[in-house]
């Protein structure tokens, strides 16, 4: 996939999203004896995405999600491209996926593979009576969130404009109104990419799982900020000799952590994916941070920062022990 384009209608109050991945083929599948697209996207329990043992660095694992927006929306319309057998595929459902139109096949396509979707929410299902601000406002956060965290070579659109952030590092920019923050960027293979910044005395992150935003973090969040963690927790130690211990709380406190990762059959706590289950031993991949880029966090004044909040700390402890007495 090169193109992401998605379009939000507020007035008439449909989504559509449309990208030029390798498209759903368009035949009659020879079990279930329906064209393919049909039994992807009408029909429950018909994905093929159940092989834990398959290697796999998607984001969904069921096919759940595409069916279960088509039961909340008044109409949904599914069009593929299919490049190799030269068709396309047109197929509209209605009142919560109970009415099904036939597919509309053309014979005569000559161009590349692209899968569209368009749907109108039933709003009144979710208490609404539009799409109101709020809700696409998270919609068009989605997207920006998909601009930063797919491939550099894929180009995003929302309502026709191409968005300006291309990679991941130019996402994490957004988070942060200044230059005055130092951050720390950097690689690990082809899997992973992470920014450590210092937060403002609370753990923050920002994280995705195969473009998945995971917005309370999990697993993988876990298994990068550790390994800073220790290296500042022994640095601060080393630096503190007669004053109270630090622990590795004290300084996850301070810490402001982005990761941007391909996992190998993600598991998560939930359909919504919020955080990831998974353990870091069938990740497919680990993250192994390297002494340099330990080193230039050390340097951003992370140490002096978690060692200002210990004698902060002892002071109050010592004030409320002299008031006690």
């Amino acid at each position: 996939m090169t193109c992401l384009k998605v379009n939000i209608n507020e007035v008439e109050g449909w989504v559509s999203v449309e990208n030029n991945g390798q498209t759903l083929p368009v035949d009659i599948h020879k079990e279930h004896k329906m064209y393919v697209p049909e039994m992807v996207f009408g029909h429950l329990l018909t994905s093929d995405n159940y092989d834990d043992d398959e290697q796999k660095v998607t984001g969904g694992r069921n096919g759940y999600g595409a069916k279960l927006t088509n039961i909340f929306s008044n109409k949904f319309v599914v069009e593929c491209g299919d490049g190799k057998r030269k068709k396309t595929y047109v197929q509209t459902w209605e009142k919560n996926m109970s009415t099904k139109g036939q597919p509309v096949i053309n014979n005569k396509y000559s161009g590349k593979d692209y899968t569209k979707i368009t749907f109108y929410p039933d709003l009144r299902r979710f208490g609404m009576q539009r799409l109101d601000a709020d809700i696409v406002a998270l919609m068009k956060k989605r997207v920006v969130d998909a601009a930063g965290s797919t491939n550099k070579r894929c180009q995003v659109f929302l309502n026709n404009v191409q968005l300006s952030i291309s990679d991941f590092k130019e996402y994490v920019e957004l988070y942060f109104d200044s230059s005055e923050t130092p951050r720390i960027y950097d690689k690990w293979g082809d899997r992973w990419e992470y920014v450590v910044a210092i937060s403002d005395g609370q753990f923050q992150q920002v994280s995705f799982v195969n473009s998945i935003n995971t917005i309370k973090g999990g697993t993988h969040v876990t298994h990068v900020a550790d390994q800073f963690v220790e290296a500042v927790q022994k640095k601060a130690n080393s630096k503190n000799r007669g004053g109270m211990d630090i622990k590795p709380f004290h300084v996850r406190s301070h810490l402001f952590v982005f990761v941007n990762a391909l996992i190998v059959n993600p598991s998560f706590d939930s359909q919504t994916k919020e955080t990831m289950t998974l353990k870091v031993a069938k990740f497919g991949s680990k993250c192994e941070v390297s002494p340099s880029t330990v080193k230039k966090f050390l340097a951003t004044g992370i140490v002096d920062t978690v060692l200002s909040w210990a004698k902060d700390k002892e002071s109050i402890d010592m004030k409320k022990k002299s008031d006690a007495t």
